[in-house]
């Protein structure tokens, strides 16, 4: 699953982030990682993305990328297991709860601190391309 800094950083070009966070991305487009975006990360991504680029390139932004990420369900579920972790930041809490009952390998985070977990991994963009230039 891509956190949202991810796709925030590839939507606003936001350095010295873009270029990890943009190979990511292309991963997933090129169809070599099946990637995932949270469903409660719309609202937060068409937010930040308008306020910086407005709301044309944030809703043909947000189309583009949903061509080739799959959405994971967030439900009441999901709601319920992000109230009962102990994450200092509720939008993380969500984010590890949407990855667990999804049944993803990894969440993939510029901020791997906010996660205090094992599993699913936690990883940050450059250990993911590591990864991959390793294969």
């Amino acid at each position: 699953m891509l956190d949202t800094n991810i796709i925030v950083d590839v939507a606003l070009e936001r350095q010295p982030f873009f270029g990890n966070s943009e190979a990511v991305v292309s991963l997933v487009e090129q169809g070599q990682i099946e990637g995932y975006i949270s469903a409660s990360s719309f609202g937060d991504l068409f937010y930040i993305i308008r306020k910086e680029k407005g709301r044309d390139l944030a809703l043909e932004f947000l189309r583009e990328i949903v061509t080739f990420c799959q959405v994971a369900i967030v439900d009441s579920t999901t709601i319920n297991m992000a109230l009962t972790v102990n994450f200092r930041d509720f939008e993380d809490a969500i984010q590890y709860s949407t990855a667990v009952l999804n049944r993803l390998d990894a969440i993939i985070t510029r901020n791997p601190g906010d996660f205090p977990v094992t599993i699913p991994r936690i990883i940050t963009p450059e250990q993911l391309i590591q990864e991959f230039s390793n294969t």
